[in-house]
């Protein structure tokens, strides 16, 4: 019996979410996250993926609110890079 009592918001965005979720675990260095055992990674590396996934959809969403909802394309609203930054 499945325990996951979560309920999609949108239904089919799953592999949305999924294609994310590999995407930021590509840039953060972890190539083969797809196929990794997620119970053997420290907590602390799948902490990364989701935090970092949280940052890019928040960013779309504030894009999306400040533009009136006219963005045609997730990939502009990528959160600026924290090891690039300069004092932001």
């Amino acid at each position: 019996m499945s325990r996951n009592t979560n309920n999609e918001v949108v239904p089919g965005a799953k592999n949305a979410l999924n294609n994310l979720k590999f995407e930021v675990a590509n840039e953060l260095g972890i190539g083969n996250y797809q196929q990794v055992d997620k119970g053997s990674l420290p907590s602390r590396v799948n902490g990364y993926v989701g935090g970092n996934m949280t940052k890019k959809m928040v960013a779309f969403a504030e894009r999306a609110m400040a533009s009136g909802g006219q963005i045609p394309q997730v990939a502009q609203a990528a959160p600026p890079d924290p090891l690039n930054s300069q004092g932001q």
